[in-house]
């Protein structure tokens, strides 16, 4: 039987985060979906850990999703805002993080009030959560005290964040709309422009403005561009194709569309990127 040498598909979490193949860290990324009791709250929870060889870093760039997101590691425990272009880390030496990517709904619900004034920015994870912040930090530590990479060690520092952010629930009705929103369009590749989105919300303009702000700290039309830059960059990663076919599949209206678009966020020409982060050729 002859080798399958066809690429591998990427998955929805693989199309967001960029890593370089030529990346000297070893890292594993434990991720869980957000289930039970925390599943209106929790899109998934993920605990990357890690090593990077001495005198070198790696830095993680991820197209984010809009939702904010929670973090503890030994270091710091932060929550984060939506990162409007592309959201880098830098790791280095030996380390571990737990982290929880929220819903939509919850991100204005933990921080008590729209998102706006977190977007493109991360506060200590006590501005937002008071004293259960420092709660949070210290069982998340002292479950990943130990051995981080063991699944003991990962239940543990998941119920603590069940602990602390079930006070949030219920999610409130604008809460529950905005994440059908964005379900909306992360389930329609064809919703190409602002107005599509407003006919099949049956939302005005405007109202789908403030609600996107309010709970997001966007715009409706980053959320189409977004999931239109994640699509191209998990066809670019899996080199089938053209770009200037992947245009035409994205609905952009020419190739130097697109090309502008990609390198605005990443910094990048698609041609570039395919040629870096792309899957090896057969």
């Amino acid at each position: 039987m002859e080798p399958d040498t066809a690429p591998r598909r990427l998955d929805a979490i693989e199309r967001a985060h960029l890593r370089d193949p030529r990346d000297a860290a070893t890292a594993v990324v434990h991720r869980y979906e957000g289930t039970g009791v925390l599943a209106p709250l929790v899109q998934r929870f993920w605990i990357p850990v890690w090593s990077v060889p001495p005198g070198e870093e790696s830095v993680q760039r991820v197209l984010q999703y809009p939702a904010c997101l929670i973090v503890v590691s030994a270091d710091y425990a932060r929550f984060y805002g939506v990162v409007q272009g592309l959201s880098t880390t830098t790791l280095a030496g030996d380390g571990w993080a737990a982290g929880v990517m929220l819903t939509p709904a919850a991100g204005a619900l933990v921080a008590g009030g729209p998102v706006a004034p977190y977007t493109d920015r991360y506060v200590d994870v006590g501005e937002v959560l008071g004293d259960d912040g420092a709660r949070l930090t210290g069982a998340v530590r002292a479950a990943m005290a130990g051995d981080p990479s063991s699944p003991g060690a990962h239940a543990a520092a998941m119920a603590a964040y069940e602990d602390v952010l079930s006070r949030f629930l219920p999610v409130d009705d604008e809460g529950l709309l905005v994440d059908r929103v964005v379900a909306l369009v992360e389930s329609r590749p064809d919703l190409a422009r602002v107005d599509q989105l407003c006919a099949e919300t049956g939302l005005s303009e405007r109202a789908l403005q403030r609600l996107v702000s309010r709970r997001l700290g966007l715009t409706p039309k980053w959320l189409v561009q977004r999931r239109r830059l994640q699509e191209a960059a998990g066809r670019l990663r899996e080199r089938t194709t053209t770009v200037a076919e992947v245009a035409a599949a994205l609905g952009y209206a020419d190739q130097p569309h697109l090309t502008r678009d990609f390198a605005r966020v990443t910094g990048m020409t698609p041609g570039e990127f395919a040629a870096r982060y792309g899957e090896p050729r057969p």
